[in-house]
């Protein structure tokens, strides 16, 4: 059996949303900034994110992390985020379980009670803090960069329902804001398909209207995709619950890492949220992260804040992967 593309992975998920972590038979990846290896890796490796997302490997919703030398000087390492589209500036819920994997794999040595894990993010230097007990990792919480609402209230012509006001924030990556009640439907209630028509609506109404900027880098500044809220931006007590519908309409099972950041950003910039306040944040499928608005501080011209995000992830298991020379589909394929 001639075998080709033979490539080590470990899976886990968070809040169960998927993560495929790249252990070995990547190629070198160059690059003097993170931002540079992921255009590289864009521009000449694309072909291996067909290959360990879609499938028969994958599947329409994968997401992947590739570990790469760091250019930050305080990072422990690297990493690239490939989905079904390309690959992503922030991953809130990659970072959680990079945070474990990292202390589990002998990456960072591991020290109790808490272990700091430092991974650079094209977006910048994201901070995981890792519990560990008798030498055993557990809930992972991650400080984001700073993370602000970048277009307030904006009017946006979406097709099938007219004007809808929704905000545009950025939390690692960029979000469009809505709520799904203003489709009729309910983020942990209402069809999935539906959901993801509505979300994509709105992504697709605010590229038209609304022009993105970052203060960091020209890469950074692209909407990643729309978030639908139950519209409980308010503090409470009691949680909230949004879906995350991004790339190229794939659905995150999780509440979004960098999605709670993003909306953090913008309820505090509403005044809807204090400076140590802590939230819950559900998925369409129940699964909850705790978003706490945690400090202060600037991007650019923007105020903004460090919001920190807390959950768990776990490992569902690891393979090594090939395609044989005469397989006509084993590059990778999606059904739509």
């Amino acid at each position: 059996m001639d075998k080709q593309q033979k490539i080590s992975v470990v899976d886990m998920h968070t809040g169960g949303e998927p993560l495929r972590i790249v252990t070995g038979g990547y190629p070198e990846i160059p690059g003097e900034s993170i931002l540079a290896k992921r255009r590289f890796t864009r521009d000449n490796l694309d072909h291996l994110r067909h290959f360990l997302m879609f499938e028969p490997r994958g599947h329409f919703d994968m997401y992947g992390a590739i570990l790469v030398e760091p250019s930050h000087p305080d990072a422990h390492f690297g990493v690239l985020f490939m989905h079904n589209e390309g690959y992503s500036t922030m991953c809130g819920h990659a970072v959680i379980a990079l945070g474990r994997y990292a202390i589990d794999h002998g990456l960072v040595e591991a020290k109790s009670p808490v272990t700091e894990v430092r991974i650079e993010c094209p977006c910048g230097l994201v901070i995981a803090s890792v519990e560990v007990e008798n030498g055993v990792t557990g809930a992972v919480s991650f400080h984001s960069v700073p993370a602000f609402l970048h277009s307030r209230d904006v009017t946006v012509d979406v097709k099938g329902l007219g004007e809808l006001t929704v905000d545009v924030s950025y939390g690692g990556a960029f979000y469009g804001l809505a709520p799904a009640s203003a489709f009729g439907l309910d983020v942990q209630k209402s069809r999935t398909r539906d959901l993801v028509d509505a979300a994509n609506a709105v992504s697709d109404a605010i590229r038209a209207a609304v022009t993105l900027q970052h203060p960091d880098d020209a890469d950074l500044a692209f909407l990643y995709g729309t978030i639908l809220t139950d519209g409980n931006d308010a503090y409470s007590a009691d949680p909230t619950a949004n879906i995350c519908v991004f790339a190229d309409s794939q659905v995150d099972r999780s509440p979004t890492g960098s999605g709670v950041t993003a909306r953090l950003a913008a309820q505090a910039a509403k005044g809807l949220i204090s400076k140590g306040q802590t939230r819950r944040f559900e998925s369409l499928i129940a699964t909850s992260f705790e978003g706490t608005y945690y400090a202060d501080t600037k991007c650019g011209p923007h105020d903004a804040i460090v919001a920190q995000v807390a959950g768990k992830a776990h490992y569902s298991g690891e393979a090594t992967f090939w395609r044989e020379n005469d397989d006509p589909v084993g590059n990778g394929f999606l059904l739509r």
